[in-house]
């Protein structure tokens, strides 16, 4: 791929994940405060909060995550190794760089790190 594609989808990925995650981080924020505020009721008004607040903290792990794999491609790109898995060196193709551009393997070395 492209260096100036790749630094393209990237950087427009980036920017959208971080306003997710801004996004996501003011609900858990708003979930905290409605656990505070809440005053009695049934256990089901209780537990809504709490079930808000799982929800939007794995979120934000994984837009964090998803964050941190955009930043190493961008590092790859800048040291010249990006489109190269990180694992063997073998190539990854343009196709799964569009799909992902942050992809560290290819994808049968990601089908194998799932078994």
């Amino acid at each position: 791929m492209d260096a100036d594609r790749a630094r393209s989808l990237l950087l427009a990925e980036r920017e959208e994940v971080q306003s997710l995650l801004r996004d996501t981080e003011a609900a858990l924020r708003q979930d905290l405060e409605s656990e505070v505020d809440s005053g009695p009721g049934d256990a089901g008004d209780r537990a809504a909060p709490l079930t808000a607040e799982d929800t939007d903290s794995a979120v934000v792990e994984n837009l964090r995550g998803r964050l941190d794999a955009i930043e190493r491609a961008l590092r790859r790109l800048d040291d010249g190794t990006y489109g190269r898995s990180v694992r063997s060196g073998v190539p990854i193709p343009d196709e799964r760089l569009e799909a992902d551009p942050a992809a560290e393997v290819t994808v049968e070395e990601a089908r194998a790190e799932q078994r």
